[in-house]
């Protein structure tokens, strides 16, 4: 069965799917907070709800590319301090997206993203930037951890937004460009893994939506290998600012639409 039939989906309109999941493999391999321009992009021409549970298989697709490039490169005391509070962070957000409409989510989600993006360049120009990633061992880190962590969880599930506010959480850990890589990349993959049941119970994934998702992870290879060569070309100073601007451009469509 033809999917652009089920959808409705114009040439242009899956032209315009096709290019956001493309630039979901990049933001995987490349420059993590890339892809709430994707997000932008799929609630343009989906439904807004039924969107999310679209673009979440897309993302797992991106997530096991990045996860086989840079594996290496996980921080695992890491990502263990920030597993139970993203938990409590996706359950929150189900029961946010069972009571709250398209526009509250978008709004809060946005105001969010741009509030981090904004205490990370405070905490730039006011800390050494030479933190190691070490410092989650500290209370204050903890409980760091702890509230990015919620908020994270709360976003990814409610918008498939958690990719900033996890970046603004490793960038003011101190993480370097490829431990901040890998520590995302199995982040992500385990966080959007364990949110289909979430999904599927609320019934934003089902067989149209895998049917469609099937046509799109085509793209995300290419973006994931664009990534992968583009980033060894990237310092880290570039690479930090990039992930900042991503953030707070999503952060600001996400408040305009």
């Amino acid at each position: 069965m033809n999917t652009m039939t089920l959808w409705h989906i114009s040439g242009w309109g899956f032209a315009a799917l096709a290019f956001a999941s493309l630039l979901v493999g990049f933001s995987k391999t490349a420059v993590s907070g890339a892809n709430t321009v994707s997000l932008a992009i799929f609630a343009a021409v989906l439904p807004a709800r039924a969107s999310t549970g679209i673009l979440l298989p897309v993302l797992i697709a991106g997530d096991v590319l990045a996860v086989l490039t840079y594996r290496r490169h996980a921080h695992w005391p890491t990502l263990w301090r920030l597993f139970p509070a993203v938990a409590a962070g996706v359950v929150v957000g189900t029961l946010f997206l069972v009571w709250a409409d398209d526009g509250i989510v978008r709004t809060s989600i946005g105001a969010i993203l741009l509030l981090m993006a904004g205490v990370t360049l405070w905490r730039r120009r006011t800390a050494d930037a030479g933190k190691a990633p070490a410092e989650v061992t500290s209370r204050a880190g903890r409980a760091k951890a702890r509230s990015y962590g919620v908020l994270g969880g709360f976003t990814t599930m409610v918008a498939n937004a958690g990719g900033p506010v996890m970046s603004m959480y490793l960038l003011s850990a101190g993480f370097r460009k490829l431990g901040f890589l890998g520590t995302s990349a199995f982040f992500f993959l385990i966080v959007n893994v364990s949110k289909v049941p979430f999904s599927a119970g609320l019934g934003l994934i089902d067989g149209r939506s895998l049917l469609l998702d099937a046509a799109l992870a085509v793209f995300v290879v290419p973006g994931a290998l664009f990534g992968k060569w583009a980033v060894n070309r990237i310092n880290q100073r570039l690479f930090e600012q990039l992930v900042i601007a991503a953030t707070i451009v999503g952060g600001v469509q996400l408040l305009l639409r």
